[in-house]
């Protein structure tokens, strides 16, 4: 019987290496800066074409390489990063394998030009599959120059399994962010389709932050830096009231190289105890330096998992360095983080036998005259009191607001209005005629969160903010197809900063947008004006936040796959939706659970997440016999 085991061709091989470091055009992306980055360059510049699937092009000024090396740098496991086994415990390069070039190599249509200082003349190669189509001499400027075309031409399995456009772009963006990011004393371009999205000055970290999440991030920042003789640590850590609702903008870096660690995000989060409001995260750029010795980055195909020698040393440091940051800059916890940064004024205490037995609210008021709902008494009073009985009008009800049940008397509620909803439901609806009109029931609220209602098989309870979302969301799809949408035109426009990557996405989505009934402008230099909200947000929720938060949930939803309508439809209504806490009348309740049962799926929020349960009667006689 003849032999069975035979060696794969070098193309063979490459390709199938190449699915293990080139996944997706933001692989290669990683893998062609870092290596601009170790050839000791000043100014590098990235061009996208259709989200890398057309071209990748990194232009650099490094040291260059010769005609020999160009050659040899596309082999398999040939590199200029390691000599012996001995250096893999003191890699300070960002590549050191061999095999990315080898890999791009395999699976794309590869040109490099290349000059070193002292050649006068450069190298241009030209590379198909692995089999060189072309070696010549060329005049180019010292540096590197790679081009990357038609990514995955070989591999029509692999370039069906792509996501769209935007999602491609957005792992770019976050590659070259990282990269940025890491390398702040170098200057870095982003262009795509034409169009620069980045433009990076070489500078100072802070700089640089600013350059990448936008001119808003600077109040966000707190220097963190703290040195022992095992390792040091500096970088940034946002302020708690800036945390994001999602995890976007947190990196650590390690000897310069961005990696990814539940563990040390832990200790990071554990150092905002009691300062984070529930569901959100905050920002951090946290840069270790440590010997090389005491760790191993050689553990993934993508170097972003590593192990330390002493990963509890580590945690506890840095859990104690942005603790320590925190407790320095006056970092002190808000009771209510989502309240109106609007004035208001402590009340003094007083007896409570002398709180006035009026009792309506009153409103200050700028002038003599007697705040709207008071009584009579009140007025006549008012007309003839003395200045301090008019700063005391001012507190009347106080009792009255103490002696609230605890679940009304949310952080926050007495600032915002009701929220407004429309309903048909009337009391005598379900009464045949003769019979005497029952008295419906009313809902309940539980908990700021939570809807209970009376069913006739028993009872139900809705999560207030899924159902919501549930009606947002298919009224929003509706509006999207018909394009008929009502606008509330501000009176004093708005400007919105955002980050070069956030801006050039908003630029994108802008027409789906405004058919939801914004008005929103481009200004230039990544500033957008807003002319105009839809006619049921106006005045109940900060335009400013529910455009970046639904470009954060439009940003979350992208790994889904779904269309521009459906996806902006999703992350418009997450953010436009009740939150929990927010307290609610009775008719609001009521409004709500008639729209809910008007939709066409009532059962599940958009995301998946029930909207209702219903507990049968008999279930609920099992639960007290037991």
């Amino acid at each position: 019987m003849a032999d069975l085991i035979q060696l794969l061709p070098d193309a063979i091989a490459n390709q199938i290496a190449a699915g293990e470091v080139i996944q997706r055009p933001a692989s290669a992306v990683k893998e062609l800066m870092e290596n601009a980055i170790d050839a000791g360059a000043t100014e590098v510049k990235l061009v996208i074409k259709d989200a890398g699937k057309a071209l990748i092009q990194v232009i650099d000024n490094g040291c260059g390489m010769s005609e020999t090396d160009a050659r040899m740098a596309f082999e398999r496991h040939a590199t200029s990063k390691i000599r012996s086994a001995q250096d893999l415990f003191a890699i300070r390069t960002m590549g050191f394998r061999g095999e990315a070039l080898a890999s791009i190599a395999a699976i794309a249509q590869v040109e490099i030009k290349t000059r070193r200082h002292s050649d006068e003349l450069g190298t241009r190669l030209v590379i198909e599959g692995s089999t060189i189509k072309t070696q010549e001499p060329c005049q180019c400027p010292q540096g590197t120059t790679i081009s990357i075309k038609n990514l995955f031409f070989n591999v029509p399995a692999r370039r069906n399994f792509l996501k769209s456009n935007p999602v491609e772009m957005r792992h770019i963006n976050d590659e070259f962010q990282r990269i940025a990011i890491a390398n702040s004393d170098i200057f870095f371009s982003l262009h795509h389709n034409d169009s620069e999205i980045f433009h990076l000055p070489g500078g100072k970290l802070r700089q640089r932050l600013i350059g990448v999440f936008g001119s808003h991030s600077n109040k966000k920042l707190v220097p963190v830096a703290e040195e022992t003789e095992v390792l040091r640590l500096n970088g940034y850590v946002g302020k708690p009231e800036f945390a994001k609702k999602t995890r976007g903008e947190q990196y650590f870096f390690v000897n310069n190289r961005f990696i990814k660690s539940h563990y040390l995000n832990h200790a990071l989060v554990s150092a905002y105890e009691d300062l984070l409001p529930t569901g959100t995260y905050p920002l951090y750029v946290i840069f270790i330096d440590i010997d090389p010795r005491r760790i191993d980055i050689n553990v993934h195909p993508t170097k972003q998992e590593i192990k330390f020698e002493d990963e509890r040393l580590v945690y506890n440091y840095l859990r104690v360095s942005v603790r320590h940051a925190l407790g320095q800059y006056n970092v002190m916890p808000s009771l209510d983080f989502e309240q109106d940064p609007t004035f208001s004024q402590p009340a003094p205490i007083r007896p409570r036998s002398e709180a006035p037995t009026d009792t309506g609210r009153v409103q200050p008021s700028g002038g003599s005259s007697p705040a709207t709902g008071q009584g009579e008494a009140s007025s006549d009073a008012g007309r003839h009191a003395s200045n301090l009985k008019h700063w005391q009008d001012v507190y009347e009800g106080l009792d009255e607001f103490d002696a609230q049940p605890e679940a009304q008397a949310t952080p926050g509620s007495e600032h915002e209005e009701p929220l407004t909803l429309e309903s048909d439901w009337k009391e005598e609806q379900g009464n045949t005629p003769g019979e005497p009109v029952q008295e419906k029931k009313k809902p309940t609220q539980l908990h700021n969160s939570y809807i209970l209602t009376q069913i006739k098989s028993g009872m139900m309870l809705l999560d207030q903010q899924a159902a919501h979302e549930r009606i947002l969301y298919e009224r929003y799809l509706h509006v999207l197809s018909q394009q008929q949408s009502t606008t509330q035109k501000q009176l004093f426009p708005r400007t919105l900063s955002l980050p070069p990557a956030d801006a050039a996405l908003l630029k994108e989505l802008l027409e789906p947008i405004n058919q939801l009934g914004f008005d929103i402008q481009e200004f230039g230099a990544n500033t957008f004006v807003i002319n105009g909200v839809p006619a049921e947000l106006a005045g109940k929720q900060d335009d400013l936040k529910t455009i970046e938060s639904l470009l954060e949930q439009y940003k979350g939803n992208l790994e889904l796959n779904l269309g521009t309508h459906e996806n902006i439809a999703r992350a418009m209504a997450r953010s436009a939706a009740i939150k929990k806490g927010k307290m609610l009348e009775s008719n609001e309740m009521q409004t709500l659970i008639d729209q809910l049962f008007g939709c066409e799926v009532p059962y599940l929020s958009p995301s998946g997440k029930r909207c209702f349960i219903t507990v049968e009667l008999e279930e609920l006689a099992k639960r007290f016999e037991q």
